[in-house]
């Protein structure tokens, strides 16, 4: 097997397949096992290209004998009898006589109906993935290893506490698992395991992507909990404690959380994640605590290049990493590239007055003009946008606006103070003055508009900071990767939103790490199907793609005159279709007696 390119003339279109040649006589001739996609331009190629290499791998290696030990062996023979036996049961429409369908509409009751989209795709994914094997022994543990798979589809489909997921599985996918079965598999899943998960999930991204991984893109998040406690230290605990309050991104500063880092590629695919302390945060803990989440990050992607061999990476992050510690963590590793968004703002007072200067830039098109600043043997690119001046002068109209109308109407300094957003442009006055004394009277206060502040603000409208080390980049490639930072941020709304990955409710540590592992595992299907419809098909939301696969559902149909049930599939969108085909599953659209 190879892949093959085939262009089409007078066209951009090139069609990337999957072939296989074949001796017939004296000829060889090609056929083809599968259609990948079709490209409209170089980059589009590359990516079907690597995406048809991970196909082909796939497909040599199911034409391998694999190795069983005797237990594997076993079980497979008794999957094998169970699956007979279930055929068994169901009878295809071709091999009966079409006079056993034959019924009175006014007899036909709907017994169930149930959702068979997401298990169909989602569920081949799972196993793709190999994710049964986060789990020790997993052969050994079939019912944890059937309640990790339905829990992590549950939270595709329906995000919910594992007691919601165990009855939507019930009640809408016919999946029956016991809660108890859920928590013991739970508390299976150990550090190990989550270690597995992620070289799991590495693994399969580098073979989507033809192991053309040059850039990672990373963040930090904070996840709370359904709790006022937080978690004890324990030194004889093996498991940290995790549930901390801290500084919390959802303004949750009185409720324990964890902290929660994700790497991605430039195209949104999973690489890793690492879950944190709730008391950690990257920005805004002392230039030298112990608690800051990139000095134990920084460390295990050097692992990542070293175990798999990923190199030349740039490692790209935002301004929240932006700090001493920070970067002198990254400059230990020689061998590390990294883009840092900068806080430019708080820069030296003579760095600030070089970002200021406005003849030194230089054009790089019609939108952004550049200068380069020495930063500490660094370099500080420094980047002004017109369109991005307008929407910083626009947000701040906007705010003073709202600010205005808010003191207004209350001069309450204490209705004042939760304006987080505002403060920024806000001073305290004393009122009581005696003119002509020119002394102060009282100790009344008023808060009013800092109009020096709202000026010296203007003046930053449109610049954004970026510090590498790599003087090989030129000025457009790091604006362009670090411009490639919502890929990450579009993860952390998928995770946070579409999975609901929060509010946690769980409090032993063991459980908080397993929710985590489960809501990953999920994000890397959802980001893993996304990736492939769209260099298939075409780009479809995770959100779209779950609805469309919600509406594959099957029902189930009772005679009340005869006692025969049948399965009686829906209608399958255009959408399902494709879908279904680009994942080599069949769509069932007859029904069959059960």
């Amino acid at each position: 097997m190879f892949v093959r390119v085939k262009s089409t003339p007078k066209s951009p279109r090139k069609s990337v397949q999957i072939v296989h040649s074949h001796r017939v006589g004296s000829k060889v001739k090609q056929k083809i096992i599968k259609h990948i996609g079709v490209a409209f331009d170089d980059k589009e190629l590359e990516e079907l290209k690597a995406l048809a290499n991970s196909i082909k791998a796939q497909l040599e290696s199911k034409s391998q004998l694999p190795l069983y030990s005797p237990q594997e062996i076993e079980d497979l023979a008794n999957k094998a009898v169970a699956s007979k036996e279930k055929e068994s049961k169901l009878i295809k429409v071709s091999e009966v006589n079409r006079e056993d369908y034959d019924v009175n509409l006014l007899d036909i009751l709907e017994e169930d109906r149930i959702i068979k989209g997401i298990h169909d795709i989602y569920g081949k994914l799972y196993d793709e993935m190999n994710f049964k094997s986060v789990l020790p022994n997993p052969t050994r543990h079939m019912a944890a290893s059937k309640a990790l798979k339905e829990i992590v589809l549950a939270r595709v489909a329906n995000p919910d506490s594992k007691s919601g997921s165990v009855d939507t599985l019930a009640s809408k996918f016919g999946v029956n698992i016991n809660l108890k079965s859920v928590y013991r598999m739970m508390d299976m899943i150990d550090n190990s395991g989550i270690k597995k998960l992620n070289k799991l999930v590495l693994t399969k991204t580098k073979i989507l992507l033809d192991d053309k991984i040059d850039v990672i893109y990373f963040d930090a998040t904070t996840l709370y909990f359904e709790s006022f406690t937080e978690d004890v230290d324990n030194p004889e605990d093996e498991n940290e404690a995790i549930r901390k309050n801290g500084y919390s991104k959802d303004g949750k500063f009185n409720q324990p959380q964890v902290v929660l880092a994700l790497l991605v590629t430039k195209q949104g695919l999973p690489i890793g994640y690492k879950a944190f302390s709730g008391d950690t945060f990257d920005g805004n803990m002392p230039e030298r605590s112990d608690k800051c989440p990139w000095g134990a990050i920084i460390p295990s992607l050097k692992e990542i290049e070293d175990e798999f061999k990923v190199d030349k990476i740039v490692y790209v992050a935002d301004a929240g990493m932006f700090n001493k510690a920070n970067l002198e963590e990254f400059d230990k590793n020689k061998n590390m590239t990294y883009i840092v968004g900068a806080k430019i703002k708080t820069m030296t007072k003579s760095i600030k007055e070089q970002i200021l200067k406005t003849d030194d830039f230089k054009d790089i098109n019609d939108d952004t003009k550049v200068k380069t600043i020495d930063y500490q043997g660094k370099k500080l690119l420094i980047s002004y946008s017109c369109k991005r001046a307008r929407k910083d002068k626009h947000d701040r109209e906007k705010a003073i606006k709202k600010l205005k109308k808010r003191l207004e109407s209350s001069k309450s300094v204490k209705s004042q103070l939760s304006n987080n957003g505002y403060k920024k442009y806000l001073q305290l006055e004393q009122t009581g003055v005696d003119i002509k004394n020119a002394q102060k009277t009282s100790c009344d206060i008023a808060i009013t508009l800092n109009e020096e502040k709202i000026v010296e603000d203007e003046a930053w409208d449109g610049l954004k900071g970026i510090v590498t080390k790599n003087i090989a980049l030129s000025d457009e490639e790091l604006i362009h990767q670090y411009s490639n930072l919502w890929q990450v941020e579009e993860s952390f709304r998928i995770t946070k939103h579409d999975l609901k990955i929060r509010p946690i409710y769980h409090w032993k540590p063991n459980r908080v790490k397993a929710h985590l592992a489960i809501s990953f595992m999920a994000y890397a299907l959802v980001r893993h199907l996304e990736y492939r419809v769209r260099l298939q098909y075409k780009k479809l939301s995770p959100e779209k793609i779950r609805q469309i696969l919600l509406s594959v559902q099957t029902s189930i149909l009772y005679d009340t005159s005869t006692n025969k049930k049948f399965a009686m599939p829906s209608r399958v969108s255009e959408d399902a279709k494709k879908i279904y085909k680009l994942m080599e599953v069949p769509v069932t659209l007859k029904p069959a007696i059960l």
